[in-house]
């Protein structure tokens, strides 16, 4: 990935990141039930899926499995860094964010196995093309 490519993957995390901030005012989803946020967080994983697969699925199939792991990573760190900034010190709930954020904190842990997972089934389905191209 270019250095232009990890800004823009780093920005669109950022402003995703933003977006679920906004969404979840005024207490960052604390307003909800557990079994709301379950559903919500199982919920989630289906268009996340899909954008995995859409967008891992138009690169050539030996950038995808790095790709993918760029992706995980850039959805992962930087997000658990502002929601560390956010609940841990500036709502005051330090590292325990991570048990009182519980559903903040599966997302820490999906991206690395899913987004690589659909790499690998990319793959397996087309293997010398982008899955999103017709066979010549």
């Amino acid at each position: 990935m270019t250095v232009r490519g990890h800004i823009r993957v780093y920005l669109i995390a950022t402003v995703v990141w933003g977006g679920f901030w906004i969404a979840g005012l005024p207490s960052y989803y604390q307003q909800y039930s557990n079994l709301l946020m379950i559903w919500f967080d199982s919920l989630l994983v289906i268009p996340i899926g899909v954008i995995a697969y859409f967008v891992l699925g138009r690169l050539r199939p030996k950038r995808r499995l790095t790709i993918a792991l760029w992706l995980a990573f850039y959805f992962t760190v930087p997000l658990a860094l502002y929601d560390w900034l956010y609940c841990g010190l500036y709502l005051g709930y330090g590292v325990q964010f991570i048990s009182r954020y519980w559903y903040l904190t599966v997302y820490y842990a999906i991206p690395w196995i899913l987004l690589p997972l659909t790499a690998f089934l990319l793959n397996r389905l087309r293997p010398g093309q982008p899955a999103n191209s017709s066979p010549t």
